[in-house]
C-alpha cells in the first residue's frame, strides 16, 4: 500500500477501512501531526508554535531520533501532546521484509517507553508504505494505523511554501488529520506554512485536537 496525495479519496479509505484516515465528529475537530521528529531546532520551534496557539497535536516519532533527542522527546509530552511510532529508522515498509520491519517497529517501541510512562497504541508508516502482513500483525498488537486525510508535503522541494498552504487550508474539513514534518528538510515550508494554517483554520471555526 502506497499512499500519497495531498486530498486522500473517499474510496481508498472505504477500500482500506481498517486503516484510520480521519476522525469524524460534531465539534469541528481537525488533527494536526507532525512525522520524523523529533529534532532540536525543528520540533522546539513548532512546540513553541503550538504553546503560543494554545494547541495540542500528535507526533510520529523516529526511534533513532527519541534516542539521540530524549529531552526534546519528553518536552513535546510534558506540554500535553500524544505520541506515536513511526519504526526506528523510517523504513519502507515496501522494501523491508515483514520480520525486520516488525523488529524495527519493536525498536522504536522500546525508545518510546523508556520515556513514556503511557504506551501509545498509535503507528505511522513512513511513506504511507506498508505491507498487508506487517500491518495486520501491528493491529494485533494493539495499534491503530493512522494515516491521513490531507498531506502538506511540506518535505518536497519541487512546491513553494505558498502551495504547502494551499495544500492544507484548501483541503482540510472537519475530522481531517494533517500531515506536517517536523525535520530539517521540511523545515523551510513548515515554518512558511503552518502558523499562517493554524491561523486560517481557527478563523474558519476548526478545533485542533490529539489523536487517541
Amino acid at each position: 500500500m502506497n499512499f500519497n496525495w495531498v486530498k486522500t479519496n473517499k474510496w481508498i479509505k472505504k477500500i482500506f477501512n481498517n486503516l484510520v484516515w480521519d476522525i469524524p465528529n460534531s465539534d469541528k475537530k481537525i488533527y494536526l501531526t507532525f512525522d520524523d521528529g523529533p529534532i532540536p531546532k525543528v520540533t522546539e520551534w513548532v512546540l513553541d508554535l503550538l504553546k503560543s496557539e494554545e494547541i495540542k497535536a500528535t507526533f510520529f516519532c523516529i526511534g533513532d531520533n527519541i534516542k539521540k533527542h530524549p529531552e526534546v522527546y519528553k518536552r513535546i509530552l510534558s506540554e500535553g501532546h500524544q505520541t506515536g511510532n513511526h519504526t526506528f529508522n523510517h523504513l519502507n515498509g515496501w522494501k523491508t521484509n515483514t520480520k525486520s520491519y516488525l523488529e524495527n517497529f519493536k525498536l522504536c517501541e522500546t525508545e518510546h517507553l523508556k520515556l513514556n510512562t503511557e504506551h501509545s497504541f498509535l503507528f505511522r508508516p513512513p511513506y504511507g508504505k506498508i505491507k498487508p502482513s506487517q500491518s495486520k500483525t501491528i493491529r494485533q498488537l494493539g495499534y491503530k494505523i493512522i494515516m491521513w486525510d490531507v498531506l502538506s508535503y511540506d518535505f518536497d522541494s519541487t512546491i513553494s511554501a505558498e502551495e504547502c498552504l494551499e495544500n492544507v487550508i484548501s483541503n482540510t474539513e472537519q475530522g481531517s488529520i494533517i500531515v506536517f514534518h517536523d525535520s530539517l528538510k521540511a523545515e523551510k515550508n513548515l515554518k512558511y506554512a503552518l502558523p499562517k494554517a493554524i491561523q486560517i483554520l481557527k478563523d474558519k471555526g476548526f478545533v485542533f485536537d490529539v489523536i487517541s
